[in-house]
């Protein structure tokens, strides 16, 4: 059993650091497809990269239901530490989590398992984070929408491998839909529900 004194630290700068998250994860957001580096160093599980547990330590709070995938979820230090930084409830119904957290992306359950939020509610979805092999290096695609001009060309290694054909879905639900955020180690790259995705090669 994991105590309290053997959780990872989180924050070394609790303020200063969440401020400079919250900045990268918005930065993100507005323009899908770009890299941006997570500077807030944090103590994480072993589950857990740098950038997931950056993005927890300032988004979740009491009332953010959070999924873990069997990954996760099978390192009893993700939710305790989880439960301790945050306060966020670790919950096993997928369709009510504000964020899925997804260590074993490959397994990814189908996207109908999460809230796409409604006409009245868009806001009421889940969103993904998925951690993935690379950021940089894989199949290539193109995103298209808005805060691109034009298009973006991502190189990921990202499963499963159909995840972009998927996320189609997004663009018959709007305003309602997934959003995802890639992270690899410190680095992230955010997929609003607005982005279109196409594969290439």
């Amino acid at each position: 059993m994991t105590t309290v004194t053997e959780l990872p630290a989180g924050f070394a700068e609790k303020v200063l650091s969440a401020q400079s998250t919250f900045r990268s994860v918005m930065d993100a957001i507005a323009r899908p497809g770009s890299i941006r580096r997570i500077t807030s160093a944090a103590g994480t599980p072993s589950a857990m990269m740098p950038g997931t547990a950056a993005i927890a330590l300032t988004l979740f709070d009491h009332d953010t239901p959070i999924w873990l995938d069997s990954r996760m979820s099978s390192m009893p230090d993700v939710g305790n530490w989880l439960k301790f930084h945050t306060s966020a409830p670790v919950v096993a119904d997928s369709s009510i989590a504000g964020f899925a957290l997804v260590g074993d992306p490959k397994n990814l359950p189908a996207l109908d398992r999460f809230a796409f939020g409604s006409g009245e509610y868009p806001d009421r979805s889940t969103t993904l984070i998925l951690q993935v092999e690379s950021l940089t290096d894989g199949p290539t695609v193109e995103l298209q929408g808005p805060g691109i001009d034009g298009a973006v060309i991502l190189r990921a290694s990202i499963q499963p491998h159909d995840l972009f054909e998927r996320l189609a879905v997004n663009a018959t639900l709007f305003p309602c839909g997934i959003d995802v955020v890639l992270v690899h180690d410190d680095c992230i790259v955010a997929i609003p529900r607005t982005t279109r995705l196409v594969r290439r090669g």
